[in-house]
């Protein structure tokens, strides 16, 4: 696994935008229909809006109805990792980034097959990488 990124708040408030900032490292959420990613079709790779890391692909991207970005796999093995979440009077499952440590959003198990979850992630935390496009035919 690859190291792990560390910065000070003040380099992470130099780096991130307010809105990112508030999610990434003040454990926030966007509200639902609102993210740039909620309904995106493109092709490629998620990575954290913080760090870089690959989180997940767009392949297991899903239309969930929620109003947040939905995957049901992350990217890899060790691509993020999940901490019990009691805030809010409720019982969740936080993902974070497994490279940084910046909040994601949450996991349930309520998703489609192969594996029965539902990543759902705030958009501002992620920022996607499109696959390139195939060369042209000569």
């Amino acid at each position: 696994m690859a190291e792990k990124v560390r910065k000070s708040e003040e380099e992470w408030r130099r780096e991130l935008t307010p809105e990112q900032y508030q999610i990434l490292r003040e454990k926030g959420t966007e509200r639902a229909f609102t993210g740039k990613h909620a309904d995106a079709k493109d092709s490629g790779m998620y990575r954290c809006a913080g760090c870089g890391a690959e989180l997940f692909s767009s392949d297991t991207k899903f239309d969930s109805g929620t109003g947040w970005p939905s995957f049901y796999a992350p990217a890899g093995e060790g691509a993020v990792e999940t901490e019990d979440d009691r805030s809010w009077l409720m019982r969740r499952t936080e993902v974070l980034c497994a490279s940084c440590g910046g909040h994601l959003g949450h996991v349930f198990e309520d998703g489609p097959n192969p594996t029965g979850l539902r990543y759902c992630i705030n958009s501002c935390a992620l920022e996607l990488e499109p696959d390139e496009d195939p060369a042209p035919e000569a």
